[in-house]
């Protein structure tokens, strides 16, 4: 069964590097039509799940993650928050409802929560669950007993991302390892937890390395539900700020080629066919042409709102305004797959 057919019919298997470099190597139109392809074999073409992402307690992190605001260690102008009350995130999570949002995701900036954290927001996930949203945290590496925890509160999801290919994630964080985020997104599993789990591209990697990103995202098992492609927002103060693309393919002007996000955006759909594949961080730099790129190449997730944890996005107004020029309709909580799949 050729690679296309394996996609097509939902078949498990396990990618090479060779694979997904090839796979990003197809012509433009050839990549977009086979994304295209697998992704109406899997969902409703036209449908888009919107997800809000609030941070409930920003700023005064101790790891050194290069491209993150929130970090201590770099100087962004960031003021550390304590966590937010449980009636202010419950009137988020309403506004964003009554906004289409389907997903709430609660984002906190920490290495790993506190058990006292971790009981406040599990009193997060019972509330925001009680309004009929699906719950997603991000509250970085978890101990034993914990993801248990949030299990029984009602979470839906775990967002951890591997951020970039195991080969390139020293030049990124330091003060953690890869297999560190690996380990959490054992015991997310364990705990019966869907995955959110995705990657940041633009951070000064070769498509090699993006490559290897989609490969390991595509090979874990099984695969994420849920994969979030960031574009890198250079935030000024972080080591990051001033990345710049490694030349050859993907490279434009010492940034990443608009389009280089858009084959990316393919890849993860031909090799991650039943996941759900988001548009996260970077939207408003795209533009709304380059979203419309990536709705085409298998996204069908989106972060609603005017802000993503600490930076900026496209307010609802303009989402809805290209969501009408693109035919485009947000999907209820059931939805999944097309029928028969």
């Amino acid at each position: 069964m050729s690679d296309l057919s394996q996609a097509r019919a939902g078949v498990a298997r396990h990618w090479s590097l060779a694979e997904v470099e090839a796979l990003f190597a197809l012509p433009f139109n050839d990549l977009m039509f086979q994304a295209q392809t697998v992704h109406r074999q899997h969902f409703d073409a036209n449908a888009v799940q919107l997800s809000t992402l609030l941070s409930i307690k920003t700023g005064g992190c101790s790891e050194d993650c290069g491209y993150c605001s929130q970090s201590a260690r770099h100087d962004t102008g960031l003021e550390r928050e304590k966590l937010m009350e449980v009636d202010e995130v419950v009137a988020a999570a309403r506004a964003a409802r009554d906004a289409g949002a389907t997903r709430f995701c609660m984002g906190a900036a920490w290495r790993g929560p506190k058990d006292k954290d971790l009981d406040a927001v599990a009193g997060m996930v019972r509330e925001v669950k009680a309004l009929g949203l699906e719950t997603c945290v991000t509250l970085g590496m978890l101990k034993p007993g914990q993801a248990e925890a949030l299990k029984a509160a009602g979470l839906d999801y775990y967002n951890h991302n591997l951020d970039t290919a195991s080969e390139f994630y020293g030049q990124v964080v330091t003060t953690h390892t890869h297999a560190d985020r690996l380990d959490t997104l054992a015991k997310v599993r364990d705990a019966g937890i869907h995955v959110c789990c995705g990657g940041i591209v633009g951070m000064g990697e070769s498509r090699r390395v993006r490559a290897g990103l989609i490969l390991e995202l595509a090979n874990l098992d099984p695969q994420p539900e849920s994969v979030p492609i960031n574009m890198l927002v250079k935030v000024p103060g972080t080591p990051l700020a001033d990345a710049a693309e490694q030349g050859g393919e993907g490279a434009l002007n010492g940034d990443l080629d608009p389009f280089e996000f858009v084959r990316t955006i393919a890849v993860a759909r031909v090799t991650m066919p039943a996941s759900h594949v988001r548009l996260s961080a970077g939207r408003h730099e795209l533009g709304e042409g380059v979203q419309a790129l990536c709705f085409l190449a298998g996204a069908n997730s989106i972060f609603h709102g005017d802000k993503l944890l600490t930076t900026g996005n496209p307010d609802v107004t303009a989402d809805q305004a290209l969501f009408a020029r693109l035919g485009l309709r947000a999907e209820p909580v059931s939805g999944r797959r097309c029928a028969g799949h």
